[in-house]
């Protein structure tokens, strides 16, 4: 068996240390470490010299997503807590959650500003399906998100231990999200501040996609072999301007993994511009659309690492993010960034 068909091959440690629980501020101060494919050479520096290392004609493409106020608290009616995480519409009322708490089919879950969720299936994979009623008003998932604005919170990673707060509103948020449905950053894009991203756009081509993360993209891959991994599945939208970029000769740095996620469903999938996207990129399922690629340094084991390696390959990877370590970049959703170039 190939190294990169093994999980394993793609486990690290990662001192405490180095997982980033607040954002670096101002955002564009985070760290950056350019890898150049061509000559081999790592590059040390920060993220506000970003468009210094821009291919030239080549034309960015972002994730417009906006994270909702996903975690909730609220009570059974025998006075029990429970906490309930909204991962993603099904469709206009079916909504796909994780609860912690003890629920069966029927459990009625009350939240404040007289809204409640009804649970409707138990799923084995340890998710929930409810529906919302405000009033016992049967609620479509465009009508919590005014609701849930008010009364939940962000949905921090797991790996970031320690409550959210007003900051987070803020700074767990891009400065170009517009479409709300995601309960997880695309975390590349957070180092940008507003004047830089202004700046980029008004230099280089650029669109945006918009898929809508959901928890699943922090789910570590717990079978022997990778491609066993049964990928989760989130929806995206690829916009006219986008399409028109996807569908030339125009190089595309990608600004994240969501957003490779997304170009390369859609390249590989028949050019659909919306619908349910769930591909899984690796050594063994190369980009062929993506030329470039800005991201985060990401959890051992996980498909985000995977998709790292699918790019520059799996001892490239390895040396990357040994690289990373001993010069102490931060990791995860609020760390610093890598960004890959031909």
């Amino acid at each position: 068996m190939q190294k990169e068909y093994l999980t394993q091959s793609y486990d690290f440690t990662l001192p405490d240390e180095l997982i980033a629980t607040h954002p670096a501020s101002p955002r564009d101060h985070a760290k950056l470490l350019v890898y150049d494919r061509k000559t081999d050479t790592i590059t040390h520096t920060y993220f506000y010299d970003f468009e210094k290392f821009i291919p030239k004609d080549c034309a960015l493409i972002f994730n417009d997503t906006k994270v909702i106020k996903a975690r909730l608290f609220g009570l059974k009616p025998s006075g029990g807590k429970l906490e309930l995480l909204i991962n993603r519409a099904l469709n206009a009322h079916d909504i796909n959650v994780y609860i912690r708490g003890k629920v069966k089919i029927g459990t009625l879950i009350v939240f404040d500003e007289n809204l409640n969720a009804r649970v409707t299936k138990l799923n084995e994979d340890g998710s929930r399906e409810v529906n919302f009623y405000k009033d016992e008003v049967l609620l479509r998932f465009e009508d919590i998100l005014p609701i849930i604005d008010i009364i939940g919170h962000i949905p921090l990673p797991p790996y970031i231990q320690r409550k959210d707060n007003k900051e987070d509103e803020n700074e767990y948020q891009t400065v170009f999200a517009r479409e709300e449905g995601a309960v997880a950053a695309p975390t590349a894009s957070l180092h940008f501040t507003k004047e830089q991203h202004d700046r980029v756009c008004q230099n280089f081509k650029h669109a945006y996609v918009t898929l809508h993360v959901g928890s699943g993209t922090f789910k570590p891959v717990d079978v022997e072999i990778i491609t066993q991994h049964p990928m989760h599945s989130e929806y995206y939208d690829i916009s006219n301007a986008a399409k028109k970029l996807l569908d030339s000769t125009t190089p595309i740095l990608s600004i994240g993994t969501t957003s490779t996620r997304t170009i390369e469903f859609y390249d590989k999938h028949g050019k659909v511009q919306r619908g349910e996207a769930n591909l899984f990129l690796h050594p063994n399922n190369k980009p062929s659309r993506v030329n470039h690629l800005l991201t985060n340094f990401h959890l051992p084991k996980s498909t985000l690492l995977m998709l790292v390696a699918s790019f520059v390959g799996l001892e490239k990877t390895q040396e990357l993010y040994a690289e990373a370590i001993k010069e102490k970049y931060r990791f995860y959703s609020y760390g610093d960034a890598m960004l890959l170039i031909n």
